[in-house]
């Protein structure tokens, strides 16, 4: 049976209960077409490239599946159907990654180093220092032409 990679996007203001509802729903479908769904990830509300449907952010769901073509092709339809989903690709692969997939694993890095935006600490800055090196100001009155 052929096995497939199916990533979609729910709109922002579906809580995430909603997307896990969405998620059995479309796995019913799957299951009643013959196939089946292996690993599930929610990567989370995340921000959009450019706005979609007038949403600036969606809930980003990632689904491992096994099935034949009609049942996938099915799902998709009703997907195309639903108010609730902005966007949907399916993927044929060869075989299923076990692990972790590439956006999980960036969000663990993430968590790890901090979040965005934080720096750390810069405590050493090469050879600047407190710039003692600069020669001093020749610190003159500016002169006013007003007056």
């Amino acid at each position: 049976m052929p096995l497939y990679e199916h990533v979609f996007l729910a709109r922002q203001d579906v809580s995430a209960q909603q997307v896990e509802q969405l998620v059995e729903h479309y796995k019913g479908v799957l299951e009643s077409g013959g196939g089946s769904v292996g690993k599930i990830e929610n990567w989370g509300l995340r921000s959009l490239a450019y706005r979609i449907k007038k949403n600036r952010k969606a809930h980003y769901t990632l689904m491992n599946i096994t099935a034949p073509h009609a049942a996938v092709a099915e799902m998709e339809r009703q997907m195309g159907l639903s108010e609730d989903i902005l966007r949907f690709m399916t993927f044929k692969v060869e075989e299923h990654e076990e692990d972790q997939s590439a956006m999980m694993q960036k969000r663990d890095r993430d968590d790890r180093r901090g979040g965005r935006g934080e720096r750390g600490d810069r405590g050493d800055r090469g050879d600047r220092g407190d710039r003692g090196d600069r020669p001093a100001r020749d610190r003159a009155p500016r002169r006013n032409d007003g007056e």
